[in-house]
């Protein structure tokens, strides 16, 4: 259902029977890594005009990990990652 780069990758779905007798299938809770746990290996200095997905590409080799970041840095808004100049962003092996 979604491609191996995607953080619901490995979620597994799930369903819920309505009392109208409707089935809705779902994905289950993500549940974060905890960011100490990551092995950070680079760290990037935010500048003007600084994109995730550019980020990502650079250090990650692919513009969709974004959200890798985000669960690195503790972000629940990825647009907060790049909001600082000067806030650097931790960067970690997947």
């Amino acid at each position: 259902m979604f491609t191996e780069s995607s953080r619901y990758y490995d979620i597994e779905t799930a369903k819920w029977q309505t009392t109208s007798n409707q089935t809705i299938v779902y994905l289950r809770r993500r549940f974060l890594p905890s960011s100490q746990r990551l092995e950070i290996f680079e760290e990037h200095q935010v500048s003007e005009g600084d994109r995730l997905d550019n980020i990502t590409a650079n250090y990650l080799n692919d513009p969709e990990l974004f959200w890798h970041l985000c669960d690195i840095n503790n972000a629940m808004h990825p647009d907060e990652l790049t909001a600082q100049i000067g806030r650097q962003l931790r960067i970690s092996l997947i």
